[in-house]
């Protein structure tokens, strides 16, 4: 398959044989570095390499020159502020060029789309993620604490990092469930309780200990409860 061999090449070219310090001079010296363009032959070459079919000989330099254009644009308007965002954008462009190259072969096949079962899943691992966290800070609107001070003891957190925990959390529960592997649930609690917990001790906060459990409980449940409809 077409896809597989250059998303293979990409993961190479891209990642494993592209250096830190290639990385560095690029963005530094953006369009005139000579790492820029050594490192758009090689997804050329290692595409060509991966194909190995002269018929196909049109693929590689496809390749290279659209990572070249895409590479060149993401240095060109990358900024300190999105710098996260343009490596998402240029990896998103990256494959959907492969993806054309791909279509353009009649590679894929959209059937899976009328797979109901398949539908569910993907339905309820979406509820999972954004859905699910509003409707439990909803749930515990009521409840939400003011942390008292506690001398030296740190209570700062990371922006946003309780809602991506709740997230990543239900997805690994919902995964379990879905392979019929409950006992990983019961490691996740495990988990959670010696990294979350332990530090909540320290604090001597009660209400915020409640209310962090009452929370990973309504985030499990749900979890759990999605997992048992679509099974």
């Amino acid at each position: 398959m077409i896809f597989i061999q250059l998303i293979f090449a990409h993961l190479l070219g891209d990642f494993i044989l592209q250096p830190d310090s290639w990385v560095a001079d690029k963005e530094s010296k953006k369009l005139k570095s000579g790492y820029l363009y050594l490192h758009a032959l090689i997804h050329a070459v290692l595409s060509f390499v991966f194909l190995w079919n002269t018929e196909l000989w049109w693929i590689a330099p496809t390749v290279g020159i659209s990572h070249f254009i895409i590479d060149a644009a993401k240095l060109s308007f990358q900024t300190v502020k999105n710098k996260k965002s343009w490596f998402f954008i240029d990896q998103a462009l990256h494959v959907l060029v492969i993806a054309g190259i791909s279509l353009y072969f009649n590679e894929f096949n959209f059937g899976f789309l009328k797979d109901q079962n398949l539908l569910k899943t993907v339905a309820a691992a979406v509820f999972l993620t954004m859905p699910a966290s509003v409707f439990v800070r909803i749930l515990l609107s009521s409840w939400t604490p003011v942390p008292e001070a506690q001398g030296n003891i740190q209570t700062e957190s990371l922006s946003s990092a309780g809602k991506y925990i709740g997230i990543l959390e239900r997805l690994m529960v919902f995964t379990f469930i879905m392979v019929n592997h409950w006992e990983g649930v019961g490691f996740m609690v495990a988990a959670k309780s010696v990294f979350r917990f332990s530090d909540l001790a320290q604090a001597k906060q009660r209400k915020l200990t409640e209310y962090v459990l009452i929370g990973t409980l309504l985030s499990f449940g749900m979890a759990v409860l999605t997992g048992i409809l679509i099974k």
